[in-house]
């Protein structure tokens, strides 16, 4: 075994998972603003559970690939150049969400706001499926050659596990962001948000189950199947206690889930990290995809001393905005004024 690719292979995969956990609540969120709020204090105050911390859970897309760039620059030149045209909406979904966001309340109008609620739900939704295809893909291959080409028009990637890795994380967002906004409001938002995870959670995971079966089918090993099996009481254990409106347990329950089925995804294609679906001799693997040792074992010691400085900030983040909001803590709107307009 190749300790130092195997380990940023572990890292790569803990980094995307980290990034599916908490930046998933924050697009399920923007989801939730188009088709479950109710008037616009129940939108501001949805929006308000996310506001302190969206843009640092953004952080964690671009360490997952930067990381990925850097320990498997074949990877990357592969997985990035194969999915150029879905990862260019993913980019435009992320900024009309950023957009969104921050100019959401810089006018006064309803058609303003309405125009924002819509680029924030839109650019969520089409951020979560284009990342979902992306790692949908990854898990199940491409058509590569052997010098890791894509072969193919613009609409190679476009396949049933790109669809079903779409579907398995937009779905996920619904129903983790459900949990979160439960965990985080009071009053009819916390409520609603309840009965969404009761009631529509285990539909809405469906695809994930799925695109973990697809790849247990193909690769599964002892590890990944007892990881499977981890998610399957998880996800029991968060369903249960969303019934009984106990939300902290709840959350928890569906992070478990997300973080053993996503671990058990990659360990079943471990040691591939791009399948071929011409030819398995074509396959990226932790071997023929790395880079030289001495780049991984620098890298090794930057984030050994990086990487826990990020934990903390964020761990301290939380902390600071862990209460619960409701209607009432959210001030009435009002315009904003210009300068020059004074």
């Amino acid at each position: 075994m190749e300790l130092l690719p195997t380990v940023w292979f572990v890292a790569i995969a803990a980094l995307w998972t980290g990034y599916l956990l908490l930046e998933g609540f924050d697009l399920g969120v923007g989801m939730h603003m188009l088709v479950s709020a109710r008037g616009e204090s129940q939108r501001r105050l949805m929006l308000n559970t996310i506001g302190p911390v969206w843009d640092g859970n953004e952080v964690w897309l671009i360490t997952a690939g930067a990381a990925t760039f850097a320990a498997f620059p074949l990877w990357y030149a592969s997985l990035f150049s194969g999915l150029y045209l879905p990862l260019v909406f993913v980019l435009l979904g992320l900024i009309f969400r950023a957009v969104s966001i921050e100019y959401r309340g810089k006018g006064s109008t309803d058609r303003w706001r309405r125009m924002c609620d819509l680029g924030l739900g839109v650019g969520s939704f089409v951020a979560a499926f284009g990342i979902g295809a992306a790692l949908g893909i990854t898990t199940t291959g491409l058509p590569i050659d052997a010098n890791g080409d894509r072969v193919g028009g613009p609409l190679a990637w476009l396949s049933v596990p790109a669809v079903l890795g779409g579907l398995a994380v937009v779905g996920f967002c619904l129903v983790h962001a459900a949990a979160f906004l439960a965990l985080k409001t009071d009053g009819p938002v916390r409520r609603r948000s309840g009965r969404f995870v009761g009631g529509w959670g285990i539909l809405a995971l469906l695809p994930i189950v799925g695109w973990v079966l697809l790849v247990q089918a193909n690769n599964a090993n002892p590890w990944s199947l007892a990881l499977v099996a981890v998610a399957v009481l998880a996800v029991g254990y968060g369903w249960v206690n969303a019934h009984r409106e106990n939300e902290g347990r709840g959350f928890l329950g569906l992070a478990v889930f997300l973080i053993a089925g996503v671990a058990s995804i990659f360990s079943a294609v471990y040691p591939v990290v791009l399948p071929s679906t011409i030819d398995p001799a074509f396959d990226l693997t932790i071997s023929n995809a790395a880079s030289g040792e001495y780049t991984l074992g620098v890298m090794t010691w930057v984030t050994a001393f990086g990487l826990p400085l990020v934990f903390v900030y964020q761990g301290w983040t939380y902390w600071v905005f862990r209460r619960r909001l409701s209607e009432q803590h959210i001030p009435d709107a009002h315009p904003v004024v210009s300068a020059a307009g004074r």
